[in-house]
């Protein structure tokens, strides 16, 4: 690690970069204890091993997603990114677009908000 500074947008930088290869220790690191993971479409997952169970879960599913950031901002300690996460549901490949904020405390991601449009999703994964 270098000893440059850590900005909350260098943080959720590298946290996206992480999912590709779907290290969910890795992965799960960056949040804090307390954290809220909230896909908008879904009930929101409170706490560090409560994110770590549904992270398991989508990863053990689907694999690894690459997390394309297109637009990244940041004001203070929230980040919010406009990506295509893109990742494969029964053979099919799906690019989500996806609107993300996440609030950054002490260096970790303390709430993470995603929203989408889960029409891809159940259609891939033939439910719609």
């Amino acid at each position: 690690m270098t000893s440059e500074l850590v900005t909350p947008e260098n943080l959720i930088s590298e946290f996206c970069a992480l999912w590709v290869d779907a290290d969910v220790a890795k992965i799960v690191d960056f949040f804090t204890e307390d954290a809220v993971y909230h896909n908008i479409p879904m009930e929101p997952v409170s706490g560090k091993e409560a994110i770590k169970a549904f992270i398991e879960g989508f990863i053990l599913a689907f694999g690894g997603i690459d997390f394309q950031i297109k637009r990244q901002v940041g004001s203070g300690d929230v980040v919010m990114n406009e990506r295509v996460d893109v990742f494969t549901i029964n053979g099919a490949e799906v690019a989500l677009p996806v609107m993300g904020v996440f609030e950054v405390r002490d260096g970790k991601i303390s709430a993470w908000r995603d929203y989408f449009d889960m029409a891809p999703i159940t259609a891939a994964a033939g439910q719609g």
